[in-house]
């Protein structure tokens, strides 16, 4: 048999999709490869006979585009689940264990653009849509970690640029396309078990004689930020969507406006009967194995009851952004983002946690011998509140830093649950010892944001050091020294101490100094470390007088 052209790569882990599977059960250990590619089809005459999608899939209400009303409708979902089953589509593609594409969007979500076109009807546009909404609304120096449904987060010099995060800087984790929603055709829906189930318009919400106004500075993190840290060392579930590659800027502060839900709960008589649990429905379109639904998700009514759940039609003083939510969007304080519903259309009290998908199926934190192969839902935690997390900002891993005795750090810190950063901490040795970041140096301390911090961290070595940050919050939670400790299945909550390995060149060393000096003058560039020095590195004069000075390389006979 005949190497591949690949066969080094291969043979070290570099392309590790390709390595086949041991099966060492038997007397001889027997090669198992990986999984052919899906043969294409489609049943033009069963897609057909489901019907005109344009009649099927219309536009649900008046200014609401690119809304679908799936939950109410099971007819609906069968003639989609229909649709969707008559013919294939690409597979998840494989990012984890081969490289990650030099391109911005990382990935584009082609399959969820297909399964948009082929449902048809009020859903065709709403990838195009969604993209013109992405161009207008964010900065333009986004990281566009999926470009449909998006996924994207600022740079890091801009993640922690200001404590409140600009809109257009605010990183964006959508599960479906952006509905288009006019104020004037707004309205949500309370119902299940409450007393009195009613509808409110926006304005009816923004009656201050009615309901109270809140302002809450929140921050707002995705469970997946970090996750490119326990890809790299170990991957895991592999799909675009759910287990999208993020990096430190899935997380963000704004100051959000708007009414707390308990108040309207109030306004509805209460619950009743065993209402312990409110579910919130999303305009959104979301496809869960083969099935079209609305986002939907729930939190418990204790939750509500201590205020901790604000409905909200302003970010940072200006009206919802579209990819934020417009008109209104859920905004629970502490928990993941993923239960912050946006473009809410419904909320309803029931008795137990939802039993939808991404609730039951999704976002769940597995113990670690929990696999592909041995999984169960049932193994999953559903996460809610986020642990104490932190992550350096500045400068960046395998960066070359030149510096008299400490490096310039800068980054973020944040606790979920209403705790807060009381202390970060910084090392430069791989977690020997640690330096306090200052009071001083910390934004200000609030219940539900992150402390953003700046450090000049004292470093005397040179060479490859690894620089950690970890945060203590006031219940004097810490985070775990190594990814190992938080890898997962489902590769959320990367909680371990973010690691950052960087070449130390310390020019507080005048040997250092000096060499420095010689290679600007002879214009010899540092960068890239690993490139040989193109001038000498000694004088021969200066290495026969070194060893006119010193014992040879071997030892005399005694």
């Amino acid at each position: 048999m005949e190497n591949r052209p690949d066969e080094w790569k291969i043979e070290q882990g570099l392309t590790g999709a390709s390595l086949p599977v041991l099966d060492m059960t038997g007397p001889e250990t027997r090669a198992i490869p990986p999984a052919e590619v899906q043969k294409e089809f489609k049943d033009e005459d069963a897609i057909k006979a489901v019907g005109d999608p344009n009649e099927l899939f219309q536009m649900e209400r008046t200014g609401w585009k690119g809304f679908v009303e799936w939950e109410e409708y099971p007819e609906k979902k069968a003639a989609a689940h229909k649709i969707l089953t008559s013919q294939s589509f690409p597979g998840a593609p494989e990012y984890q264990m081969t490289e990650i594409p030099a391109t911005n969007p990382l990935l584009d979500g082609e399959r969820w653009k297909l399964w948009h076109s082929a449902i048809g009807g009020e859903l065709t546009v709403v990838p195009n849509d969604s993209w013109k909404i992405v161009l207008e609304e964010k900065h333009a120096d986004m990281l566009h970690i999926l470009q449909f449904p998006y996924n994207g987060e600022p740079p890091k010099r801009l993640v922690t640029s200001k404590p409140v995060t600009p809109n257009p800087l605010h990183f964006v984790r959508n599960h479906g396309g952006i509905p288009i929603i006019d104020k004037q055709n707004y309205s949500f829906l309370l119902d299940g078990l409450v007393s009195h189930p009613q509808s409110f318009t926006l304005d009816e919400l923004m009656d201050e004689t009615r309901f109270p106004r809140m302002k809450k500075h929140v921050t707002m993190q995705c469970s997946g930020t970090r996750r490119i840290e326990q890809i790299t060392r170990y991957p895991g579930k592999g799909d675009e969507l759910p287990q999208a590659p993020w990096a430190e800027g899935a997380i963000g502060t704004a100051e959000y406006e708007g009414v707390s839900l308990k108040k309207i709960i109030k306004a509805c008589g209460g619950l009743i009967d065993d209402g312990k649990h409110l579910e919130f429905f999303g305009a959104d379109t979301y496809f869960k194995d083969n099935e079209c639904m609305n986002y939907r998700v729930s939190v418990p009514w204790s939750k509500v009851k201590a205020n901790e759940v604000m409905l909200a039609w302003n970010m940072n003083g200006e009206p919802l952004p579209k990819i934020h939510g417009y008109p209104l969007r859920v905004v629970v304080f502490g928990y993941i983002g993923a239960r912050s519903v946006k473009w809410l259309y419904r909320i309803k009290a029931i008795n137990a946690p939802t039993r939808a998908p991404v609730q039951s199926k999704e976002y769940l934190y597995f113990p670690q011998q929990v696999g592909k192969y041995n999984m169960r839902l049932t193994d999953g935690i559903q996460i809610q509140e986020m642990p104490v997390s932190s992550a350096i900002m500045s400068p960046w891993t395998k960066q070359v830093v030149i510096h008299e005795g400490s490096i310039r750090c800068k980054g973020w810190a944040y606790s979920g649950g209403g705790r807060w950063p009381e202390r970060v901490e910084l090392s430069a040795d791989g977690g020997f010892s640690w330096y306090t970041v200052p009071p001083e140096n910390l934004s200000k301390k609030r219940k539900w944001t992150w402390r953003t911090w700046e450090f000049d961290l004292p470093c005397d070595v040179e060479g490859w050091i690894d620089v950690l940050v970890r945060c203590w919050d006031n219940a004097l939670n810490t985070q775990p020294p190594d990814v190992r400790t938080a890898w997962n299945w489902g590769l959320h909550v990367t909680s371990s101490c973010h690691t950052i390995n960087l070449y130390s060149v310390n020019k507080k060393h005048p040997a250092t100094r000096a060499r420095l000096e010689d290679m600007e003058r002879n214009q010899v560039p540092l960068a890239p470390i690993t490139v040989p020095l193109s001038i000498p590195s000694q004088s021969w004069d200066d290495y026969e007088k070194f060893w006119r000075k010193h014992d040879p390389r071997d030892a005399d006979e005694d």
